[in-house]
């Protein structure tokens, strides 16, 4: 058998294998319209949206897939057929730190799938309102970057907004140099958000040591600026390069290969146990000897593992603070619960931001 004869055969294969996935797809995505309809007959029709579900959905997904496609892509995959799905229950609207191009935007898509409407915010506060208002469904925000640490303005907005966590994101960054000609050689001065230089700090400092660094609101406003401005450059996402079409003269330039952004997604529901959540909580404690030792106890002694904890000035007083933490489990978890409860008896103030599923891949 020829070459030629053997692709062929392999070829049709594939055909047969096309037609049978376009056929279970449109079997599912029937089968999501009449989930909405019997929520609708249900009076549940606001609640299309199970972030849940869909974090057991892809877990199982990643955990039973054999290759040779890796477990994140065929992840990524799937998320998109749940999105596209969801769709015909109730298209989503979704609020992020914008402009366009930005890695919120990109967490945005990789967490909610690319048949969703997107609306770009000028801030984060911005995102909060939008979705406080009901503007938006959901809203995507930074909260900590692995590399230069937590986004204290999102933690601040907790303070005294509604809303409550409904899950998390992983992105890895990746920050490449972006030029009109795809040149270093004219390069005087690098635009771009405060937290990309500082991630990038090593490598401009070798690479481009007399060019000024000049921060600006976003990776993506450093695009615009820079697409018209000889002599300029700007560090921003591959998204941002095809989004403005400027092109990439340097890629992946970040000081940390492993340099990673965790956002949060925002919303007005509480999501329901998935098997591996997290429980964000607020706790005000009064200004003591002690005080974080106590605070402490009902975590440990419950057996629950802090993943996270963050101290931030509290907005009722001065040398006031406010702790932000993070536990493992779901605040319906009983262990959870105890400590939740216990934290109440002992701080001036408990106020639990979410229980939410981990980030899936």
């Amino acid at each position: 058998m020829s070459t030629d004869e053997k692709l062929d055969i392999l070829r049709d294969g594939i055909d047969v294998l096309d037609e049978q996935i376009q056929e279970l797809i449109n079997r599912r995505a029937a089968l999501a319209r009449e989930i909405a309809g019997v929520k609708s007959a249900d009076g549940q029709a606001t609640d299309f949206y199970r972030p849940d579900r869909e974090a057991r959905v892809l877990r199982a997904i990643s955990e039973r897939n054999g290759g040779p496609l890796p477990a994140e892509e065929m992840v990524r995959l799937f998320r998109e057929i749940m999105s596209a799905c969801l769709a015909l229950e109730k298209p989503l609207s979704i609020a992020f730190l914008g402009p366009e191009g930005t890695f919120t935007q990109a967490a945005t898509l990789k967490h909610f799938g690319h048949s969703v409407t997107t609306q770009a915010m000028d801030g984060i506060d911005d995102v909060f309102r939008e979705v406080e208002a009901g503007s938006a469904d959901y809203g995507v925000v930074p909260v900590e970057n692995s590399t230069e640490g937590v986004i204290s303005h999102t933690l601040d907005l907790f303070q005294q907004s509604p809303l409550s966590i409904c899950g998390e994101v992983e992105q890895r960054i990746h920050h490449h140099l972006l030029t009109a000609d795809g040149s270093l050689d004219s390069v005087t001065r690098v635009l771009a958000h405060q937290q990309a230089l500082a991630q990038c700090r090593g490598w401009l400092d070798t690479h481009l040591p007399r060019a000024e660094h000049i921060a600006v609101s976003s990776n993506a406003e450093a695009v615009r600026m820079a697409a018209d401005a000889p002599g300029s450059a700007a560090i921003a996402s591959e998204m941002a390069a095809e989004l403005y079409a400027v092109a990439i003269a340097v890629r992946n330039i970040e000081d940390r290969p492993d340099n990673t952004t965790r956002f949060l997604v925002i919303g007005t529901r509480n999501a329901e146990p998935s098997g591996d959540d997290k429980t964000s909580v607020l706790v005000s404690v009064h200004n003591q000897p002690g005080a974080l030792s106590a605070l402490l106890q009902p975590i440990a002694g419950n057996g629950i593992s802090m993943t996270r904890i963050e101290s931030r000035p509290s907005r009722q007083g001065m040398w006031e603070y406010v702790f932000y933490i993070d536990l493992e489990g779901h605040r319906d978890d009983a262990p959870v619960a105890a400590a939740l409860a216990e934290l109440a008896a002992e701080a001036f103030a408990v106020k639990v931001l979410g229980s939410y599923p981990k980030a899936v891949l």
